[in-house]
């Protein structure tokens, strides 16, 4: 197909692959097109909607590779559904009565973009997917290639989402620092709250860093640094069914042994039970455009320490959260080799023309590949049997998981 015009956006939360992946994108054009224009929407879809784009100049491009530098994204990210359009209305994005996935598709016509790149995860993806398929509906020739983005790791059928890993990484860092807390008083309860919605997969993940970096460490007992006040004590993911009373008694006799407990949790663990106290309770669920609960208004993490803290007797509690910390880093070497995997296939399917989410696909052997968009979904659960997880909670003395409910 001919490209004349490519557009790029990014969109969602942040993960530690935004900024590389745009300059990788820039890059790889360069190399192989380097007569194709390329724009950017400003804040995601927000800046599609309202026509608002920065022109990729030659200066950018012959310094792209500054980006593989730095976290967050250099234009702008926005929580943006293009199928709410009472949202869309509210906002000023679109005019009332007007279809949202047309004012798109139109602004793309009208912008004269030929391939459409979307940085971000199941939900800026999927609606990538809703407006494909609207543009190819209405007759408009666009290509739309995704790359998939989330430290959650959750895109169905993705083996490895872009960020994940260096979340990870960060979140293990913020960690050994928030964890020498734990003596900071007698008795202390330290939670540290791990982003993660629907899937356990980045708790899981930065306990097992976090360990990893503790065998690293030599130790002084004598003078009373042990690795067991420093170790974690209770990973919690939303797919693994939560015994407060088993664990409660369990964690009691580690802060009576050590005088500390830290415990990594998902933010999305223990959501249901919140959501159901406060609607029988009468109070409204903070939502967002997606329909998503505003888990830091509701505060996974303050509610677990407030089940625990009495039960083990806790003197002193602290609660932190590492997600922003994490989210924002700058890709770690195994996320921008990733990366550049990901963007040289995604500039050689747009030329191509060939749309879809570029990925491992783990439904066809791993492939690297762009997945069809109806393939494409959110809250792909972490896998609570894998051995190295089970490995885990068996050496902090936690029970083997059992699958929850809403799993």
């Amino acid at each position: 197909m001919s490209v004349r015009r490519v557009a790029l956006l990014t969109a969602g939360g942040f993960a530690p692959c935004l900024s590389s992946a745009v300059g990788g994108l820039i890059e790889r054009y360069t190399q192989l097109a380097p007569e194709i224009e390329i724009i950017a929407y400003k804040h995601g879809y927000q800046g599609l909607l309202t026509g608002d784009f920065v022109t990729v100049t030659d200066a950018v491009r012959e310094k792209a590779g500054l980006l593989h530098q730095y976290g967050g994204s250099p234009i702008g990210n926005s929580r943006v559904k293009l199928t709410n359009t009472k949202d869309l209305v509210k906002r000023g994005l679109v005019p009332e009565g007007v279809d949202p996935l047309e004012f798109a598709a139109k602004r793309l016509t009208d912008d004269g973009v030929d391939v459409l790149h979307t940085i971000g995860g199941d939900d800026t993806n999927t609606t990538a997917a809703d407006l494909a398929k609207h543009v190819e509906e209405a007759g408009h020739p666009l290509v739309v290639v995704g790359l998939p983005k989330t430290i959650d790791n959750d895109i169905v059928p993705i083996r490895q989402s872009l960020g994940a890993d260096t979340a990870a990484d960060q979140g293990a860092r913020f960690a050994a620092n928030v964890l020498a807390e734990h003596n900071s008083g007698s008795r202390m309860l330290i939670v540290h709250e791990v982003m993660g919605r629907n899937c356990g997969w980045l708790t899981a993940a930065t306990a097992k860093k976090y360990r990893e970096w503790l065998d690293t460490r030599e130790w002084l007992p004598e003078i009373g640094l042990t690795r067991e006040a420093w170790d974690v004590h209770g990973v919690y993911v939303p797919e693994a069914e939560l015994d407060v009373e088993g664990e409660a008694e369990r964690l009691l006799k580690v802060m009576d042994e050590l005088g500390c407990v830290s415990l990594f949790v998902s933010e999305g663990a223990g959501v249901p039970e919140i959501v159901a106290a406060m609607e029988a309770a009468g109070e409204e669920v903070p939502r967002d455009a997606f329909g998503h609960v505003r888990l830091n208004d509701i505060n996974p993490g303050q509610w677990f320490a407030k089940q625990f803290a009495d039960k083990i007797k806790a003197e002193k509690v602290n609660v932190q959260k590492s997600g922003y910390f994490s989210r924002s880093a700058a890709a770690n070497q195994y996320d921008l080799d990733l990366i550049k995997s990901m963007t040289d296939v995604a500039v050689e399917k747009a030329l191509a023309g060939e749309p879809g989410v570029i990925g491992n696909d783990e439904e066809r052997g791993d492939e690297l590949r762009a997945i069809e968009f109806e393939r494409i979904a959110g809250h792909k659960p972490f896998d609570i049997t894998q051995d190295w997880y089970k490995a885990l909670l068996a050496d902090i003395g936690q029970a083997e998981p059992k699958p929850a409910a809403s799993h």
